[in-house]
């Protein structure tokens, strides 16, 4: 593996480790997230960073769309909180952190192994 897609990789598992140390602070409830401002723009920028370390990626080396499944949605996502950030719903992001935060975490660290 290219040693910048690595290192991309790695900012990619650096951060989901982040967000779960976010998350194990606080009682792990969308009610509870949705009140923590704090916490939801911390979330939002690791988010940002997977995001934009998954563009890179993906430009490097376009394989890596077939590798991680959810690679497109990913930049997608990123895109939608810089750019437009007033439309960001609180659902959407406890959603992925609930739903698809853990298999993107499985799938890095099959990569990184």
């Amino acid at each position: 593996m290219d040693e910048r897609i690595n290192k991309w990789f790695i900012d990619i598992q650096y951060s989901i480790e982040e967000i779960e140390s976010f998350l194990s602070n606080v009682p792990k409830s969308f009610s509870e997230y949705q009140k923590n401002h704090l916490l939801k723009r911390a979330i939002e920028r690791n988010l940002e960073i997977i995001g934009e370390a998954m563009n890179r990626i993906v430009t490097k080396d376009p394989d890596y769309l077939n590798k991680i499944s959810e690679a497109r949605n990913i930049v997608g996502l990123r895109n939608q909180i810089i750019h437009a950030y007033d439309s960001i719903s609180d659902e959407n992001i406890w959603s992925i952190l609930i739903g698809h935060l853990p298999k993107l975490k499985e799938e890095v660290e099959t990569i990184l192994k």
